[in-house]
């Protein structure tokens, strides 16, 4: 349970919490840590797509990440977005896993709902504590900016701040102008990923009634789908 719990946590949302979220928090301000805030740009209805292809395997097709804002609600601290992922099966673009992550102004992650093609959607237990604001905090002192580049991508041509990890494993380059997460470009030792447009009008994917989350109708619904 603990490993497929790590597994979905990281399906879920290490794409918006890797390289270009930390990037893009430190590039706030290149002499002061700023508030994690300032990192997430929320604007319902509106979202970035994106196209990976693994570094490891060239002969695995490309593959979409949609990220976008799908709604919000107060929560006990405050103002929240439902921040919701699209992520393409390795064979076949058309059929998505989506998650949606309710988070807060300041970062913090209260709910996380999942759902994958033909099942139904089931909120994830998990710790905050792994998701806070202080753990992606304490990753800035990784990366070091290394300037200002216009970068041209299949969504347009953009200014932007670029960044490098100081273990030479990972650049990105993000801009101002992309909700909700900023990132242009990302080139890592596993993957690269490109911004291919940007979307406005977009609507929740998650539909019917959310049930706790279940391993086993999970781990049954993963074999079905690598048949």
């Amino acid at each position: 349970m603990k490993r497929l719990h790590g597994v979905l946590l990281a399906a879920a949302c290490c794409l918006c919490l890797s390289s270009a979220t930390v990037a893009q928090l430190g590039g706030m301000n290149m002499f002061s840590k700023p508030n994690i805030a300032d990192i997430f740009r929320p604007i319902v209805g509106n979202g970035a797509v994106y196209e990976m292809q693994s570094t490891d395997n060239k002969n695995d097709p490309p593959r979409q990440l949609e990220m976008s804002v799908v709604g919000k609600e107060m929560t006990p601290t405050g103002e929240a977005y439902w921040m919701e992922m699209g992520y393409a099966d390795h064979r076949d673009n058309s059929k998505k896993m989506y998650s949606k992550m309710l988070v807060t102004k300041d970062f913090e992650f209260t709910k996380i709902i999942i759902q994958l093609p033909g099942q139904g959607a089931m909120e994830m237990p998990f710790d905050s504590k792994d998701m806070g604001k202080d753990k992606i905090k304490d990753q800035l002192n990784d990366w070091s900016k290394v300037g200002s580049e216009t970068v041209t991508v299949p969504a347009g041509t953009f200014s932007c701040a670029h960044w490098k990890k100081n273990d030479g494993t990972d650049e990105v380059w993000v801009s101002d102008k992309v909700t909700p997460m900023s990132m242009v470009k990302q080139v890592g030792q596993k993957n690269t990923m490109v911004l291919v447009k940007q979307t406005t009008g977009v609507t929740d994917h998650i539909t019917g009634p959310v049930t706790p989350f279940n391993p086993k109708a999970f781990a049954e619904a993963r074999r079905g789908q690598k048949q």
